[in-house]
This record gives structure tokens, sequence and C-alpha cells, in this order.
């Protein structure tokens, strides 16, 4: 994802790309021109984080926008923290319950055959 004015090195021009190839997006009542493979996908992440910091702002004493946004950044960090911690549990016992399930499949059988 980029916004919409970039540096090139090469030159002390800022390179623009072209307003259609753009979403626009709002977040805590700022407007942003945002580029991506997927415009529909960058819409819903803007809005997560609008709402992420709306909920940061609801909930805390500051009106600053950058604290606001630090505060969200720090939240939505620590959901992706506690989802990817969640998913490498369940990775680990599923392999654990494979791993069983291949020990009962491939002990030789005792019962007398």
């Amino acid at each position: 994802m980029a916004e919409q004015t970039h540096n090139n090195p090469a030159q002390n021009n800022p390179v623009r790309k072209n307003p259609s190839d753009y979403v626009t997006v709002e977040i805590y009542d700022q407007l942003y021109h945002l580029s991506g493979q997927d415009p529909a996908h960058i819409r819903e992440l803007a809005a997560v984080v609008d709402a992420k910091m709306r909920a940061v702002a609801a909930y805390g004493r500051t009106a600053d926008s950058l604290r606001v946004a630090v505060l969200a950044a720090l939240n939505l960090a620590d959901e992706v923290s506690q989802a990817t911690s969640a998913d490498l549990q369940l990775g680990h016992a599923r392999a654990n319950s494979l791993r069983m399930l291949l020990d009962e499949v491939l002990e030789p059988k005792t019962s007398g055959q």
C-alpha cells in the first residue's frame, strides 16, 4: 500500500501516479489517498483502523490524534500477536494429535495376532 506521492531517488521531483490508481479512505476524520492491489481490502483495513482509533479515543482521555493512532496501533499489534500465538498453539495441538494417531496405526499389534 502506498501514498499518492513518492520520491524518486533519481530526481528531486516527486513521482505521481494516475489518480484513478488510488482509493480514498477516511481514517479518524482524515482523508488518505492510497494505492494497492485490492481497493476493497484497503477500504476494509481503513475501516478497521478508523474503528480502533475511535474506540481508543472514546475510552481514553486524549484528543491528540497521534497518541490515539499509536495506542490504536498497539492494540492492533496485540490482536495480531494473540491471533498468531493462538494459531501456533492450534497447529502444535493438531500436530500432536496426528502424531498420536500415527503412533496408534503404526504400533505393532500385540493382542495375539
